[in-house]
């Protein structure tokens, strides 16, 4: 029996339990190559936790490899940096290199799991056995020179291998996933990798779907398509979205400009909706250090600094951008940034954060109570045997009430609101001109509580 105390303590943790996770993608080296020091993430992971504008949500990094940029299989110096930061991280294991590379990433990640353990396992959201691996053995991928890919069936395997490494450890309870493009998700060749995983990273970059109408007006609507094309693939699995962004800088791309204000745009528009609601790593906290690449991405300049090249804040910004516009997305639209930052690919390095749980990353608002049945007053000229005067009969009639529940629960945010009662209906029926019954409105059902709410509360009564 939990005391009234520890369970107020449990809930008040909830609305911390149930946010979803932002953070930035960060590579291993720097744009001329070197390799990035533990001094080098820390400082990485303190800037982007102290952005103005960002009230300090941007707390998660995802990485591409396991290994320390300059060495054959050390442990990147990026998770004691998280660990020092309290920094969540997404962990990534590069796929595209071939068996050999891979049983590097393996011995990295059972060599971190050995020594950072007890202190890693809490701040892992998942893990992530490579990036867009698939996406760049289609036709599109290959056409645009995106590099070595890996099928299929050795990506399942290498799953397959990560979890048996994982397994009986302080990492024992990460989640498993695979980082690709919306469309290699919905290609079907690819579905038994689906089948492997718990989650699915989408990597979507409207600026580069140069076959399409991909002007920043419709950036928000091709990011949703991305997301929604995956969903319908998913198998019931959740969503991340792993990667997105607009330049700040670069060439222009069909009617998609690289600039300081269409980035902006994007933020607004694309972001803003999804921050605190799905896990989203951005692309990217800082990519022009000490060269500019051609496009950039990053919300801050070659020079680490808390104030970004852009305002990071979601004040102005209205939920409903999400669903503001359409976008039909051309099944031949490439909507991956394999192209544009091909030089930098084999250099990412990923991030692990702490999961979310699908019940509270995606919790259900609770239904509005339903109004309550009422009688109403009709005038009739006519009259029922035995009732007194005739001319002034009143028949009476039933009609739903009108009232409305309150909103229940939002996974996503800090309300507790049951659904409220709705207003009792008015109305009467009677038998003569001279006596008159007034009967309330029926009962309500009060509105249920959200489903990540009330899988949280299960799980807290349970202990």
């Amino acid at each position: 029996m939990h005391s009234v105390a520890s369970l107020a303590a449990l809930v008040a943790a909830l609305p911390s339990a149930l946010a979803a996770y932002q953070g930035f993608n960060y590579g291993s080296t720097f744009t001329d190559g070197s390799a990035k020091a533990q001094t080098d993430f820390e400082n990485d992971f303190k800037t982007a936790a102290s952005l103005a504008g960002t009230n300090g949500a941007f707390t998660s990094a995802r990485l591409y490899t396991m290994i320390q940029g300059g060495t054959t299989s050390d442990v990147i110096s990026a998770i004691p940096a998280a660990i020092s930061t309290k920094t969540s991280l997404l962990l990534g294991l590069w796929a595209s290199g071939g068996d050999a590379s891979f049983a590097n990433e393996l011995t990295a990640l059972k060599a971190a799991i050995s020594t950072y353990g007890d202190s890693l396992g809490p701040l892992v959201a998942g893990i992530s056995v490579g990036s867009e691996d698939l996406y760049r053995e289609t036709p599109t991928g290959i056409e645009n020179d995106a590099g070595v890919g890996t099928s299929p069936d050795t990506l399942t395997n290498y799953i397959s291998q990560v979890r048996a490494a994982i397994s009986g450890t302080a990492l024992s309870g990460a989640s498993v996933g695979h980082v690709d493009t919306w469309t290699a998700w919905v290609n079907g060749s690819n579905a038994a990798v689906i089948e492997a995983i718990d989650w699915l990273g989408v990597d979507a970059y409207p600026y580069f779907q140069n076959t399409e109408n991909n002007g920043i007006d419709q950036g928000a609507a091709l990011l949703n398509s991305a997301i929604s094309e995956t969903t319908s693939a998913a198998q019931g699995k959740p969503v991340w979205v792993t990667e997105t962004g607009w330049p700040v800088s670069g060439d222009t791309e069909n009617l998609a400009v690289a600039s300081t204000a269409n980035a902006k745009t994007y933020w607004d528009e694309a972001g803003c909706p999804l921050f605190g609601s799905t896990n989203v790593w951005w692309y990217t906290l800082q990519d022009s250090a000490p060269t500019t690449p051609n496009p950039s991405f990053g919300v801050i300049g070659s020079t680490l600094t808390t104030t970004p090249l852009y305002d990071l804040s979601c004040d102005d910004t209205s939920s409903n951008t999400t669903s503001s516009s359409s976008s039909t997305a051309a099944t031949t639209a490439t909507s991956s940034s394999s192209t544009a930052k091909q030089q930098t690919s084999s250099t990412k390095a990923a991030t692990t954060s702490a999961a979310v749980s699908a019940a509270s990353s995606s919790a259900a608002r609770g239904a509005g109570g339903a109004g309550g049945a009422h009688t109403t007053l009709t005038t009739s000229t006519s009259a029922p045997a035995n009732t007194v005067a005739t001319s002034t009969y009143v028949a009476p009639t039933t009609t739903a009430g009108s009232g409305s529940g309150g909103a229940g629960y939002n996974g996503t945010t800090t309300a507790t609101t049951r659904g409220g009662s709705s207003t009792t209906g008015s109305g009467g029926a009677t038998t003569s001109s001279s006596t008159v019954v007034v009967t309330n409105g029926g009962a309500v059902v009060k509105g249920s509580i959200g489903a990540g709410f009330a899988a949280v509360m299960a799980a807290i009564l349970a202990l």
